[in-house]
């Protein structure tokens, strides 16, 4: 049977970790950083999605940026692991304003182990799955002086996989997804920043999805905020600036959807190094 299931994970913390999910954004900083993110959905609900990722991003010129992002996906019997470079090229459209363009190519490898599920005596899922599927994506960043503008589309191709549906196995294609956000920096005083922005996730076949956030920088040491997804969860964020090379952040998920009786929420976890 064909479906098309839940698509990729969307972080809470993506403001934090770009790479994943829009190629421009690689090298876009000053230095060489490192970031690693940990989310746990549905906490309380058995074989859960957890969801680790690692990305690698740095300029190598004054217009060039390349960047390495690896996802790692596992629930119930699915486990896949996306494997990414990163290529960007900054075009500079005014002295404060630049415009990054970004490609991403790499792939997906999905393993699947079908003991658990016990149809041994179905020939379509009487043995355990390994495919890889290639992919390539698309991004444009644009950075002003207190505003920035993306848009992204991961994975242009789309792809076949497996999951589990209503107790059973299902085959599932996963559909092109197109991500556009933007935000704007607030000065309301001269140690306080307030940064409203917004992302959307369009899918063929998904119901429409936004993120709407609200971020206080505080004295430059510490980021708090408030993220509300239409018509499934409000979250809560904490990003800490340690020093000039690490940063750390966490962020609770409340469901707002009937799902919020049986699970405790998404929780959240980065760390950023900066050589």
């Amino acid at each position: 049977m064909q479906s098309y299931a839940q698509q990729d994970v969307t972080f809470t913390l993506y403001n934090y970790n770009m790479n994943v999910i829009n190629p421009a954004y690689a090298g876009t900083g000053e230095k060489m950083e490192f970031t690693s993110n940990y989310r746990a959905q549905w906490a309380g609900l058995d074989d859960a999605p957890e969801t680790w990722s690692f990305t690698l991003s740095s300029p190598i010129a004054e217009k060039v940026g390349l960047g390495l992002s690896i996802v790692n996906s596992s629930v119930f019997v699915l486990n896949e692991t996306d494997v990414y470079a990163d290529f960007s090229y900054k075009l500079q459209l005014k002295e404060t304003v630049d415009l990054f363009l970004g490609l991403k190519a790499g792939g997906s490898a999905v393993n699947i182990d079908l003991a658990p599920i016990g149809l041994d005596t179905d020939p379509l899922f009487s043995e355990n799955v390994s495919v890889f599927n290639p992919n390539v994506g698309v991004g444009a960043y644009l950075r002003g002086e207190r505003y920035f503008m993306n848009i992204s589309i991961p994975a242009l191709l789309r792809t076949s996989r497996y999951e589990k549906e209503s107790g059973i196995a299902t085959q599932a294609t996963d559909q092109m997804q197109f991500f556009m956000g933007a935000g704007y920096q607030f000065p309301l005083t001269k140690d306080i920043i307030f940064t409203p922005s917004f992302l959307t996730r369009v899918i063929s076949d998904v119901p429409f999805s936004m993120d709407i956030n609200g971020t206080f920088d505080l004295y430059g040491l510490l980021d708090l905020g408030l993220s509300y997804r239409l018509k499934e969860s409000m979250s809560t964020l904490v990003f800490f600036k340690m020093s000039d090379r690490l940063r750390i952040g966490y962020a609770y998920d409340a469901a707002v959807t009937s799902v919020s009786n049986y699970r405790r929420g998404n929780h959240e976890a980065i760390l950023k190094f900066y050589l």
